[in-house]
């Protein structure tokens, strides 16, 4: 995962998506980065160790587990699109449409995959549209992820965990000594927050409502409504640390 945002500058979103810059972490910025795409290639909770997997060795994961790591790569797109950030959100909204990324979809098709969705978002993006033209498209596209993962079903805590676990090792590659020294990872950490807290909703009674509280409170370390890296991004060690917190939530036994 070598490439950086730069490699979208100057390129239109269809030559990107065919070329150079997609091998990794969509697109993920930074040399240290490596993360996300071993999450996919490993085990959950042990991403770190599972390797560069380039997108070929998806069916690792079980495919709950492989379609929430595909939505907070979507969501994490959808809110740099609405916040103007085109070509920040391009690679991120790659994941369901390139063939870089074909081994992470497996098998969504049986779950109700539109891929004519996010192939009109992909389109869009090319074609320099703002995301004010096409909202109907991005909400269709986050309804169908929704969908999916009901479909896909899957033990909420499970998942949610895996989340974090992902979350916590994107964001410890992305901020170095105070400063976003990778912006795509700090972006993709933001997503799988948000779908985890999207899942949370799952979860009944009083722990449900424990681990959406410390869900939100992570959430809240990025900046309110779209990951655009801030100047003074949260410590590495303050969001691992409220991924803790969610992961202990999940182990309560509050009902």
């Amino acid at each position: 995962m070598k490439s950086t945002l730069k490699t979208w500058t100057g390129l239109g979103l269809a030559t990107a998506l065919a070329g150079a810059g997609l091998a990794g972490c969509a697109g993920e910025g930074g040399e240290g980065g490596e993360g996300g795409e071993s999450a996919i290639a490993g085990e959950a909770g042990e991403a770190g160790e599972a390797g560069e997997g380039e997108g070929g060795e998806g069916g690792a994961l079980p495919v709950e587990q492989r379609l929430a790591f595909m939505s907070g790569h979507t969501e994490a797109g959808i809110a740099l699109y609405r916040a103007g950030e085109s070509e920040a959100a391009a690679p991120h909204l790659s994941h369901p449409v390139d063939e870089t990324h074909a081994d992470e979809r497996a098998g969504l098709e049986a779950l109700g995959f539109e891929p004519a969705v996010f192939e009109a978002v992909a389109k869009a993006l090319e074609e320099g549209k703002p995301a004010s033209e096409i909202e109907p498209q991005l909400e269709a596209a986050q309804a169908n992820l929704a969908a999916m993962r009901e479909q896909a079903g899957g033990d909420p805590a499970t998942l949610i965990t895996y989340l974090m676990g992902v979350a916590r090792e994107e964001y410890g590659a992305a901020v170095t000594d105070g400063t976003v020294t990778d912006p795509a990872e700090y972006q993709d950490a933001w997503g799988f927050a948000t779908v985890a807290r999207q899942i949370a909703e799952g979860i009944e009674g009083s722990k449900g409502e424990t681990v959406r509280a410390e869900l939100d409170t992570l959430i809240a370390l990025w900046p309110a409504d779209a990951p655009v890296p801030p100047a003074d991004p949260a410590p590495a060690g303050q969001v691992s640390a409220q991924a803790s917190k969610v992961e202990l939530a999940l182990g309560s036994k509050g009902e």
